[in-house]
């Protein structure tokens, strides 16, 4: 993000009422987010306890030996105490080192073989350790989900599970089996993504150009976005819009006076093509 922005809408975002902020090392932008969180906290805008800020494992920080001390280099960078939840962000492991996606000489990603079980037990050490309020897991499909959660002597399950979610990508078999595990999930890119081809899978038409999500929003003077977000908090999907355009980042925050009927909730699931749009070519 360039230089500023990310400090801006952050705070735009918490004066709007936003609490829950998804971060990441790997966004190299959590100096400005740590920075406007601070700045609010000193103008009286809110207390740390009420924001919950989610920092993320890296995969060339997945040896057990290296998870608390990037964990300490993320607060250190924020300049906060702990974080409200730290998560592994991928399930696979890049080899170890300075280089944030190593490559060899081809320009082939160097993996890493990573035991998840043993990165879990130190992501349990940093909760024990204060550093971490609640631990989870980010990009896990259910195999990778049962290795934590049937490890021999599991002291913490994960208490989430962040995936892409969102009407053309519903994920509701991943749903129901974290349901039953208590795990919620946490939905990135619930308005669909931009369109950048380099990441992006743009088979698939723009989400928020949908005939249903916006016929529904005409019928309560709604966004398309406005209704797809609802769609996913109504069904227990928590949702981190990304936005720095100030009015995008109020509208996005505008859907708790409106709520989707059973049959509008039913049209709006049968939008799954079951396309990921984030496909994590690496």
């Amino acid at each position: 993000t360039p230089k500023g922005s990310c400090l801006e809408s952050v705070k735009i975002a918490i004066d709007t009422g936003y609490r829950h902020i998804d971060g990441a090392f790997v966004y190299y932008n959590e100096h400005e987010v740590g920075q406007a969180i601070r700045e609010k906290i000193a103008e009286g805008k809110i207390k740390r306890e009420d924001i919950f800020y989610c920092g993320k494992l890296w995969n060339t920080c997945h040896p057990p030996e290296l998870v608390r001390p990037t964990l300490e280099k993320t607060l250190n960078i924020l300049q906060l105490d702990y974080v409200d939840l730290y998560i592994i962000e991928l399930p696979m492991a890049f080899k170890p080192g300075d280089a944030i996606y190593p490559k060899d000489e081809n320009g082939k990603i160097i993996y890493h073989e990573t035991d998840l079980c043993a990165t879990w037990e130190a992501m349990e050490a940093c909760k024990d350790a204060g550093l971490a309020k609640s631990i989870g897991v980010s990009n896990f499909n259910r195999r990778q989900l049962e290795m934590i959660l049937n490890k021999p002597g599991l002291k913490y399950k994960p208490v989430s599970n962040q995936v892409e979610c969102h009407p053309y990508f519903t994920q509701p078999k991943l749903l129901e089996f974290c349901r039953q595990h208590d795990i919620v999930i946490v939905g990135y890119s619930p308005l669909g993504t931009s369109r950048d081809e380099t990441w992006v899978n743009v088979s698939s038409p723009p989400l928020l150009k949908d005939p249903v999500l916006n016929a529904i929003g005409k019928k309560y003077n709604k966004t398309a976005a406005q209704v797809a977000l609802r769609f996913s908090i109504q069904r227990g999907v928590v949702v981190i819009p990304k936005s720095f355009n100030p009015q995008r980042i109020r509208e996005n925050f505008q859907i708790f006076d409106f709520s989707l009927t059973e049959k509008e909730m039913k049209e709006i699931e049968a939008l799954n093509k079951n396309v990921r749009y984030v496909e994590l070519l690496m």
